[in-house]
């Protein structure tokens, strides 16, 4: 089963407390380019695995889909989706992903935002997502990039010119990655760009976009802070094809 950190009492009040909890979508930097991303949603089915608190579910109902399935494992997100959704076209699910049994070609779009790092047996739930999929549709996700999730404990490190870098931790070895992140023993499953893609090709899709997001210039100028973001890529935003 995959780890429910968002029932934590601990680290749902946190989480609670992020920009992108606060202002959804909108408080996602990553947002814009993953939005570009997506297809039409006019008359689609869509599948949102990961939902969190529904801001999606909510924003690809105002965009024109026809329905839309909201996926979580935790209950405390799905309560607090439940409680701003008043759209009959949306409905919400509890399940573990781990364990998901979705009907065969249901969906015109599949779509996952920052929640598939969490997951141990990715190629299985690849393959059910192709098999939900119908044929021509689309899957669009974004998890946390790889390199981001492999860093030493120290996070930045400074070369002798005064240079910030980033150094990794055994980038090449995959599996279980656990770190304290609003609350403490928060594991995420680290994996190889190549081995996402690999995956996602053996599934059965093809690959239509990848990005490695990083922050604007114009988002820097807002949130000067965010300069040191360039130093490695923070997401990962794939689209890829039935």
């Amino acid at each position: 089963m995959a780890q429910n950190i968002y029932d934590n009492p601990e680290f749902f009040e946190g989480y609670s407390r992020l920009g992108r909890s606060v202002e959804g979508l909108d408080g996602a930097s990553e947002w814009p380019v993953l939005r570009a991303m997506l297809p039409d949603l006019s008359g689609r089915r869509v599948l949102d695995l990961g939902c969190g608190y529904g801001w999606f579910c909510r924003w690809a109902r105002e965009h024109g889909a026809a329905s839309v399935l909201g996926i979580d494992v935790s209950e405390k997100m799905l309560e607090r989706a439940r409680a701003t959704t008043t759209d009959p076209a949306i409905s919400y699910l509890r399940a573990d992903a781990e364990r998901l049994d979705l009907p065969a070609a249901s969906f015109d779009l599949v779509y996952s935002s920052l929640a598939l790092h969490y997951i141990e047996d990715l190629g299985a739930l690849f393959s059910k997502f192709y098999d939900a999929a119908v044929p021509g549709g689309n899957l669009v996700f974004s998890v946390e990039h790889p390199i981001f999730m492999a860093p030493t404990h120290q996070g930045f490190a400074q070369a002798a010119d005064g240079q910030k870098f980033w150094p990794l931790d055994n980038y090449l070895v995959e599996g279980a990655r656990t770190r304290d992140w609003l609350a403490k023993g928060v594991t995420k499953q680290h994996r190889t760009v190549a081995t996402y893609l690999n995956l996602l090709l053996r599934a059965g899709f093809t690959l239509t976009h990848l990005e490695e997001w990083g922050p604007t210039d114009e988002q820097i100028a807002g949130r000067p802070d965010w300069a040191d973001e360039r130093h490695r890529p923070y997401f990962m935003l794939v689209s890829a094809r039935r």
